[in-house]
């Protein structure tokens, strides 16, 4: 065993954007959070359950209007995970 920190990605809905619908599994994933994702929809208020260290990366992604490739949002994705980062994907 190298002794390699394993990463994990959970996918986040980020519902109808009331912050008192969130879960409370949602909450424990974000605050965990080496790196969230989100994209337009997600309401920004969310961020503030993220840990202060956590890198936010905005990817965009409304209506019609992309930011970043769903192609190159999942290669983001998996490039932290390998990396052995808590990745969160959170979906508006």
């Amino acid at each position: 065993m190298t002794g390699k920190k394993t990463g994990k990605v959970y996918l986040v809905g980020a519902g109808p954007g009331d912050p008192g619908l969130l879960t409370i599994k949602a909450k424990e994933c974000l605050s965990r959070a080496d790196v969230i994702i989100y994209d337009s929809l997600a309401n920004r208020i969310f961020l503030e359950y993220a840990d202060a260290n956590a890198e936010l990366i905005y990817v965009g992604k409304k209506g019609g209007n992309h930011t970043m490739l769903q192609k190159d949002i999942n290669s983001l994705i998996v490039d932290r995970a390998r990396k052995g980062h808590f990745v969160v994907r959170l979906k508006g």
